[in-house]
């Protein structure tokens, strides 16, 4: 039987992402070649680089001609761009998933239209609109932009009428009202799905914001029934199926009176799944290309719990951390700036008592951090 030829695989966006997706599909033989219009990025030591903005026609057309598959490390690629390069090439995740996500208003609604509970919303463009949508969504309520925002930007709470109409003012128009749910805890599911339509699902992360910024993960979630995970995989399999998905998809929750609420979904590998990289025996990574390039998909194997902490604006130093039991620094070769993410650290232990322990060694070396660990849950 002859070697199967590697697969040449095109990626929108050069990013820590798309560095560690590249870590894990070089293994497999595949060889990458980045979209990116910044200079320096963190995936440029592990492909070749086209240097070019997402909407450069001459730059698509020879990553086209360049890729056996295409795939993006983050949903705000121009959703024409990918419908472009779908016709001359898979492009996986689909195009029509980017469709789905760059637009909450879109996004909510889908959920809404699938059966999946989120809390209630209403479009927000106009001061006509306010009083209808703090009628949908009472108060407090927060105040969205329907496209572009991430990790806290583009969005605000609003505890008054007057606070929601300054942030209309500030951020509109083109936005999305949402109720502010008194949730117990933030989760996500990282979910997979083949080109054949199979499908396997990682354990419920908690996770853990600070000034909209995920700051650490725990994995396996502590104390979560077994219903809540099947509910997650359930919702999770639907947006899937509707979407004709491939590849991986992280879906963010609130966790509140015991049922679960869609918040926002990511058509891509998550920073809530970057401890699968050392807490299973297969990466979201990994089952990405795996899904993207048509391998079958690994079931993966958590055989004990796991913590991400997030490095945040400053790098601590490398010998202290590697002296942490357990823990496991992962740099992406970025200039320290405030806000911006680094790195992370990922820790494997026996039990949750040894994760906690080289959590907080860790967060003690993080410059300006303060910890952020999982609390005790009441039961029944």
């Amino acid at each position: 039987m002859g070697r199967e030829a590697p697969v040449r695989v095109g990626v929108l966006g050069g990013g820590q992402l798309g560095r560690m997706l590249a870590l894990e599909g070089i293994p497999l033989g595949h060889r990458f070649t980045f979209l990116e219009p910044g200079p320096d990025p963190p995936a440029g030591a592990l492909g070749a680089v086209v240097a070019a903005p997402y909407d450069d026609l001459d730059a698509l057309a020879r990553i086209a001609g360049e890729a056996d598959v295409v795939t993006y490390e983050f949903e705000n690629v121009p959703a024409a761009s990918a419908a472009y390069l779908a016709e001359r090439v898979p492009v996986l995740p689909p195009p029509r998933a980017l469709g789905a996500t760059q637009d909450r208003l879109a996004e909510k609604q889908m959920f809404q239209d699938l059966g999946i509970p989120t809390a209630p919303f209403h479009p927000l463009d106009t001061a006509a609109d306010l009083d209808p949508a703090l009628t949908a969504t009472a108060l407090p309520a927060v105040i969205k932009a329907r496209r572009f925002g991430y990790d806290g930007k583009g969005q605000a709470v609003a505890r008054s009428r007057a606070a929601a109409a300054a942030a209309l003012d500030a951020l509109g128009p083109g936005l999305i009202a949402e109720r502010f749910v008194r949730f117990e805890r933030e989760l996500s599911i990282i979910a997979v799905r083949g080109r054949d339509g199979s499908r396997v699902f990682y354990p419920l992360t908690e996770n853990h914001h600070r000034d909209g910024i995920l700051r650490a993960s725990y994995a396996p979630a502590r104390e979560t029934a077994p219903a809540l995970q099947t509910a997650a995989e359930e919702l999770a399999g639907r947006i899937m199926d509707q979407l004709d998905y491939v590849g991986v998809l992280a879906i963010e929750l609130f966790e509140s009176e015991g049922r679960l609420l869609a918040n926002e979904m990511a058509p891509r590998v998550h920073n809530s799944g970057h401890w699968t990289l050392d807490g299973a025996d297969i990466s979201q990574f990994e089952n990405h290309i795996r899904a993207a390039t048509g391998l079958p998909l690994a079931r993966p194997a958590v055989p004990a719990p796991a913590a991400m902490l997030n490095i945040i604006g400053e790098l601590p130093g490398a010998a202290a951390v590697a002296a942490v039991p357990g823990a496991h620094l992962h740099l992406y070769d970025k200039a320290p700036r405030p806000g911006r993410k680094l790195g992370h650290v990922n820790i494997t232990g026996p039990d949750e008592a040894a994760v906690r322990a080289s959590a907080e060694q860790v967060w003690a070396l993080l410059p300006g951090e303060l910890p952020v660990l999982p609390a005790g849950r009441r039961r029944g």
